[in-house]
């Protein structure tokens, strides 16, 4: 498999690492990134913290 680099800003590469799960490389966050994309939402996309949030959001919306 080929390796490739991409230059990128100092700020483009901090939101990135931002985004970025502890667990995954580059390789799956970009991907992962890319999936998301996508038609829906696909498995994985949140993390746990924002499924959590999400919800919430939902469970206080139908409390209304």
């Amino acid at each position: 498999m080929s390796r490739t680099s991409i230059p990128i800003d100092t700020d483009t590469k901090d939101r990135l690492d931002e985004a970025k799960r502890e667990d995954e490389t580059w390789d799956e966050f970009l991907l992962r990134i890319v999936a998301s994309t996508g038609d829906g939402m696909s498995p994985g996309t949140l993390s746990d913290e924002e499924a959590e949030e999400a919800l919430e959001i939902v469970r206080e919306g139908r409390e209304r």
